[in-house]
C-alpha cells in the first residue's frame, strides 16, 4: 500500500469514528427529550469533528445531519478535516446554530452549562429565536470521551513512548549544579524533538525541599548531592496527553529517603493493580491511601490518586476518596500517589495506564526502581 493510499485510508477511518461518536450523541439527545444539542466546548467540538480551533460550535440534532459553525480563519481547515459536515462560516458560531436549530423545527435545545458563562447564557437566551427553549444538558460529550477507541489509545501510547524516551535522554543531565529550570526545559525540548507536538502541560521539576510542593514550578535552585528530585511531565501527540512522574536521588539516598520511596512505590503498585473494570474510583484511591496511612503518612498524601487523560490532561474520571463512579474497560487514567514532607522533600511516582478486562495496561514503562544518579 502506497503512502498516499495509507493516508487516505486513515482519513476515512477517522471520519467513520467521528461519525459514530456523533450518532451516539444524537441518540443521547433523543433519549433526553431534546430536539438538538449545541456543543460549544472546543475540546468537545474537536472530539466530534476533528477540527481544532479557537472558535467553533456544533449542532447535533436528535434526528438529522449535524452542522458545524466556525469563522473564516478555519474555513479551509474544516473543509479538509471534516468535509462530510456542512459548515456555516460566521464568527458568531453559537448564535448562527441557534437560528439553524429553530429553522429545522427544534423547540428544546440542550447546551453545555459547564462551558457557558452566565454572561454568555444571557446573550444566547437573547439571541434564541422565539419558541426555542435552552436547557442545560449536563456533560454528555465528556461521558462519551471517557471510553477511548483504538485510534485514541494508539495516540496515547505514542505520547507515552515519547515521554519515556525523553526521560531516558535527560537522565545524564541530572547532577549537582544543574538547575530545576534547565532540566524542565531539556525535557520539553527533547519531547518535541522526539515527535511531540508540544508538552502536555508545564513540566514540574522539584528538587530537595521543593519536592514537598506537589505542583512546584521549576526555578533556579541547583540540584545538590542528597536531593530527591521529582519530575512530572508528559508529551502531547495528536491532541492526546501523556502524564508520568519519576523521583530520583542525586549522588546518594539516605535511609529515610529510601524508605519513603519504597512506601510510595508499593502504594502506586497497589493503585495500578486495583484499576480494573468494575472498580469503584474511590477504591482505587483507597488501595494506595490506606497503605500510606497505615505507615503514618496519611496526612502527607494531599491529593487524589489519579485522573483520566485524553484530549485533556485532566478529564473524567477523577480518582479520590470522595469520588464516585466505576472504571470500565478502555478508560485511561493515571496512578500517582505521593508523600510530601515540608522542609525535607517528597516522592511521587506516576504512570499512565488503561483499565482493561484482562488487567491494567501500562502505557508509561520507565523503570520505577529508585535511581541514584
Amino acid at each position: 500500500m502506497s503512502g498516499a493510499v495509507r493516508r487516505w485510508t486513515t482519513v476515512l477511518a477517522m471520519e467513520e469514528l467521528r461519525r459514530a461518536r456523533r450518532e451516539r450523541l444524537a441518540a443521547w439527545t433523543a433519549a433526553h427529550d431534546l430536539d438538538a444539542l449545541l456543543v460549544t466546548r472546543l475540546v468537545n467540538v474537536r472530539y466530534l469533528t476533528g477540527l481544532d480551533s479557537s472558535n467553533a460550535a456544533l449542532l447535533v440534532p436528535a434526528d438529522g445531519p449535524p452542522v458545524l459553525a466556525t469563522d473564516g480563519r478555519y474555513a479551509g481547515t474544516a473543509a479538509r478535516v471534516c468535509p462530510e459536515l456542512e459548515a456555516v462560516i460566521d464568527r458568531h458560531t453559537a448564535e448562527k446554530l441557534l437560528e439553524r436549530a429553530a429553522a429545522a423545527g427544534a423547540r428544546r435545545l440542550g447546551f453545555e452549562p459547564h462551558a457557558v458563562t452566565v454572561e454568555r447564557h444571557t446573550g444566547l437566551t437573547r439571541a434564541a429565536p422565539d419558541g426555542l427553549e435552552l436547557r442545560p444538558a449536563g456533560r454528555p460529550v465528556e461521558e462519551l470521551r471517557t471510553v477511548k477507541d483504538d485510534a485514541e489509545l494508539a495516540l496515547l501510547a505514542e505520547a507515552c513512548a515519547i515521554t519515556d524516551r525523553a526521560f531516558d535522554a535527560v537522565l545524564p543531565m541530572l547532577r549537582p549544579g544543574v538547575t530545576e529550570r534547565e532540566i524542565a526545559v531539556a525535557l520539553e525540548r527533547r519531547m518535541v524533538d522526539l515527535g511531540a507536538e508540544r508538552p502536555a502541560f508545564d513540566s514540574i521539576v522539584a528538587s530537595g525541599p521543593n519536592g514537598a510542593i506537589p505542583h512546584h514550578r521549576p526555578g533556579d535552585r541547583p540540584l545538590a548531592r542528597g536531593d530527591l528530585v521529582t519530575m512530572d511531565f508528559g508529551a502531547r501527540r495528536g491532541g492526546y496527553h501523556a502524564d508520568m512522574t519519576r523521583t530520583v536521588a542525586i549522588g546518594a539516598a539516605a535511609d529515610w529517603q529510601r524508605d519513603l520511596y519504597d512506601l510510595v512505590r508499593r502504594a502506586q503498585q497497589a493503585a495500578v493493580e486495583a484499576a480494573r473494570p468494575g472498580a469503584e474510583t474511590r477504591d482505587v484511591d483507597a488501595a494506595a491511601r490506606d497503605l500510606i496511612a497505615a505507615a503514618g503518612h496519611g496526612g502527607d498524601f494531599t491529593h487524589g490518586v489519579g485522573h483520566g487523560v485524553g484530549l485533556e490532561i485532566h478529564e473524567a474520571p477523577l480518582l479520590g476518596y470522595d469520588r464516585t463512579g466505576k472504571l470500565v474497560d478502555r478508560v485511561p487514567i493515571t496512578a500517582e500517589p505521593g508523600i510530601y514532607l515540608a522542609g525535607r522533600g517528597g516522592v511521587r511516582i506516576e504512570d499512565t495506564l488503561v483499565a482493561r478486562t484482562g488487567g491494567p495496561e501500562l502505557l508509561t514503562t520507565t523503570t520505577k526502581d529508585l535511581l541514584v544518579l
